[in-house]
């Protein structure tokens, strides 16, 4: 199998792990043209012994074809891998997660579910958010999502290399999972603009919130889990936040509550 990585971020979180796992088997670049941070790149691959090939634009506009429209911009720089996909470091198991967050009490646990948010800009951009305010783990279904997060070149270069770091369960039932942290001790908040106003929420150690798909919200099933609607005070003329935007604001306020 080949796989074509497009995007600064993307290419050197490869580079950093084949440097400090010593395994390079199946990695290459391929070089069109040179700038600072490629030559960063170049440097970190040499140490790492990722052989560098020297190619022209055309070549690497013909290897990106492959890709999603979004990945397709390769400025320059790309890496091949020529292998079986390896099932990423931060992808977690649901039950077992769970099972020690039961035993934890007291500690700022922050848990995202994603129900069914497909567009995979906004997974990328809300892992962003997760690594930048803490959150503990990102729960997506199996079905009806873009959770695919290992091998989308999308959401590795939108999360900004977030998606090789942030734990991501992906489960089968989201209902089911968001009862199992309930019995775990969360506090489960679903994202809604017809909910309670963020700013009159505390939010416990223990907290879930749930972020509903870009057409059609949250499901009825899930939203019955929920033990409030929460929604995000906004004076525009339009009638919401993006979801990834709205997920990033109620990371940070949550964070925030976290450093009182």
């Amino acid at each position: 199998m080949t796989q074509i990585i497009t995007g600064f971020h993307a290419i050197e979180e490869k580079v950093r792990r084949a440097l400090e796992s010593g395994k390079n088997s199946g990695l290459s670049i391929q070089l069109a043209k040179t700038g600072p941070r490629i030559k960063k790149i170049l440097e970190a691959a040499k140490k790492a012994g990722i052989p560098v090939v020297n190619a022209d634009k055309n070549a690497l506009d013909a290897l990106v074809r492959v890709l999603p429209e979004g990945a397709r911009d390769h400025r320059g720089i790309l890496m091949v891998f020529e292998g079986a996909p390896e099932k990423p470091e931060n992808e977690t198991d649901f039950d077992a997660w769970v099972c020690a967050a039961k035993k934890q009490e007291g500690q700022r646990l922050t848990v995202i579910v994603l129900d069914s948010v497909t567009d995979p800009h906004n997974v990328g951009a809300i892992l962003r958010s997760c690594d930048q305010f803490g959150a503990s783990l990102v729960v997506m279904p199996g079905r009806h999502s873009a959770s695919g997060f290992a091998d989308s070149q999308i959401i590795a270069r939108s999360s900004a290399g977030a998606s090789a770091y942030v734990p991501v369960s992906v489960v089968t039932n989201l209902v089911r999972a968001v009862q199992q942290l309930k019995d775990a001790g969360f506090w489960v908040y679903g994202a809604d603009a017809g909910g309670e106003s963020v700013t009159k929420i505390k939010f416990p150690p223990k907290t879930c919130i749930v972020m509903g798909s870009e057409g059609k919200g949250i499901a009825r099933l899930l939203e019955e889990q929920c033990d409030s609607i929460v929604s995000i005070p906004t004076c525009g003329k339009i009638d919401s936040l993006n979801v990834s935007v709205a997920a990033g604001v109620l990371l940070y306020e949550t964070y925030r509550q976290a450093l009182v």
